[in-house]
């Protein structure tokens, strides 16, 4: 799993792990049944702490996306469905916007243009 993190980006690294994994699930680089690295693998690939890897899993398994089996694992329970997946993705648009001083009313009528 190759994830990446945005320093720039203004949310919790935590959030931006989610996020990622996330999309990976919804992209159909993990499909249910599919076991992620160790949480202590991801934290030392990313260079974060294993701790902000695990919050991240935590989150993502209460939303019932991953389980967590006891000797055997985290892994993927379900696929983010799609509006999920595009809600997501419409936060972190949102969030890229505001880097450059648009509003999320200016994001609107950027989208309407596109019809």
């Amino acid at each position: 799993m190759l994830l990446t993190l945005d320093l720039h980006d203004a949310r919790p690294l935590h959030e931006q792990v989610a996020s990622a994994i996330r999309r990976a699930i919804g992209e159909g680089s993990y499909r249910p049944g599919d076991r992620l690295p160790p949480a202590k693998d991801l934290a030392g690939a990313l260079g974060i702490n294993t701790n902000t890897v695990l919050r991240a899993l935590r989150d993502l398994r209460d939303e019932g996306l991953l389980e967590f089996r006891r000797g055997r694992g985290v892994s993927v329970a379900g696929r983010a469905d799609g509006r999920a997946l595009l809600a997501q993705r419409a936060r972190e648009l949102l969030q890229e916007a505001k880097k450059y001083g648009y509003s999320r009313d200016d994001l609107i009528t950027i989208l309407e243009e596109l019809k």
